[in-house]
């Protein structure tokens, strides 16, 4: 026969499961929120950048993009038509 040793209850087994599915949880829950910041932050970034160089095209007074089908514009139609 076995000696007795360390026996826990199914309760401990439960509570414990318990604990780790709750632990768990709160660490998906921090990295989403991580996540999530971070991705508030690139928006931000992004516009940011965005208008930063719609300015600076603005202030170049550049046509800008130009299309190639556009009449009288010297696109590609123009070139090889």
């Amino acid at each position: 026969m076995c000696g007795g040793g360390n026996k826990r209850s199914q309760a401990d087994i439960d509570a414990e499961a318990k604990a780790a599915a709750d632990a768990r949880i709160a660490a998906e829950d921090a990295k989403r929120e991580e996540v999530e910041v971070k991705a508030e932050q690139k928006r931000e970034d992004i516009g940011e950048a965005v208008e930063s160089r719609a300015e600076s095209k603005a202030m170049r007074g550049g046509k800008g993009r130009r299309s190639l089908f556009k009449a009288g514009g010297g696109g590609f139609l123009d070139r090889f038509s």
